[in-house]
């Protein structure tokens, strides 16, 4: 499933603007030729938009996070091959809203020792990494505060609470330190513009 794409994933906490982010890549890519494909996780495809529904609503307590971890990677398998290994194999710079490792860090290192059954399971049933991931980092009142804001009914995770998300910043922060080739870190605290621009300049090599 490697193909001749490229693999873009966006990363971070609830609120941090990386949904912006990753819109506004494929837009600065679009306008110079390029054939992307904008997707978002969980869902991306009918079937993992479903399972979308069943994991973002509902009260904290619905599943535990072994549950969590299974629901979430039959989702990204469906994924991966009704649109992400297609895309990428006709060439397309895949940009996606989360992956792999958003699972690792907020049912994996966040929510029970669980890391090892999430790489098992990547292992397993998906077996791809993203080329660039792009983790963007704010300050985690700041985005629970701006995810709560939010209109819509998808917040169960932001109903845990500030606490979460101080902890999945340091997990998020973690697997950057513990994959540096693949994870850039981009501050979040400036504007839309001139965050995207950092994102452009952190994205440029990879996409020469």
């Amino acid at each position: 499933m490697t193909g001749k794409g490229r693999f873009i994933t966006f990363e971070g906490i609830d609120g941090s603007g990386k949904s912006t982010q990753a819109r506004l890549l494929a837009e600065r890519l679009r306008t110079q030729g390029r054939e992307v494909t904008l997707t978002r996780e969980p869902g991306g495809s009918p079937g993992a938009e479903e399972i979308r529904d069943l994991l973002l609503t509902g009260a904290p307590d619905r599943w535990s996070a072994e549950t969590e971890i299974l629901l979430f990677t039959a989702a990204r398998r469906d994924h991966l091959e009704r649109r992400i290994a297609p895309a990428l194999a006709a060439g397309q710079v895949v940009i996606c809203d989360r992956f792999a490792d958003s699972t690792r860090v907020y049912q994996g290192a966040t929510r029970g020792d669980l890391r090892g059954l999430v790489d098992q399971l990547h292992g397993l049933m998906i077996g791809r990494e993203p080329d660039l991931t792009l983790l963007i980092d704010i300050d985690p009142d700041t985005g629970w505060r701006r995810a709560k804001a939010r209109p819509g009914a998808e917040a169960r995770f932001e109903d845990f609470g500030a606490e979460l998300q101080a902890r999945l910043r340091a997990g998020f922060l973690a697997l950057a330190e513990e994959a540096p080739e693949r994870i850039r870190v981009i501050d979040g605290r400036g504007s839309a513009d001139e965050v995207a621009k950092a994102v452009a300049t952190a994205a440029g090599p990879m996409l020469a």
